[in-house]
């Protein structure tokens, strides 16, 4: 089960910059700032990103823009940086609207308002092959 698990390494990379960026600045500041914290550990590590992506998705073969993931990381996943009170619904379609747009199979949230850190793997089900 454990071969399975979708970007393994690069997720497991992603999650430890994460937990780096929750310890050294706590839970208190701003969005924004817990990015430009996690911009500079991708960049000290040598991983390959772009942020704030815009992700135009397709309605009636028409080209509509209004989707900005925080971060896409080596061109295959998202990930998206949150610091509410709790991480909603609206939190989770938002990323999923992201996936299916940018035909990705992976997505990350990460809540760095929490207490305790606890990335949140969020899978487009849609782009998976099930081998069976």
């Amino acid at each position: 089960m454990l071969n399975n698990i979708i970007y393994r390494e690069l997720s497991y990379t992603i999650n430890g910059l994460c937990f780096r960026v929750h310890n050294e600045l706590g839970r208190f500041c701003r969005e924004k700032q817990y990015a430009n914290r996690f911009e500079q550990l991708l960049n000290i590590n040598g991983i390959k990103y772009v942020r704030e992506i815009k992700i135009p998705f397709v309605f009636k073969d028409e080209l509509i823009d209004g989707n900005i993931a925080d971060f896409l990381i080596e061109d295959k996943i998202i990930l998206e940086c949150k610091a509410e009170k709790f991480i909603t619904k609206k939190d989770y379609y938002q990323i999923q609207r992201y996936l299916k747009a940018a035909n990705k199979n992976l997505g990350i949230i990460v809540n760095f308002n929490d207490k305790y850190l606890k990335p949140r793997r969020i899978i487009n089900y849609s782009q998976i092959r099930i081998n069976s």
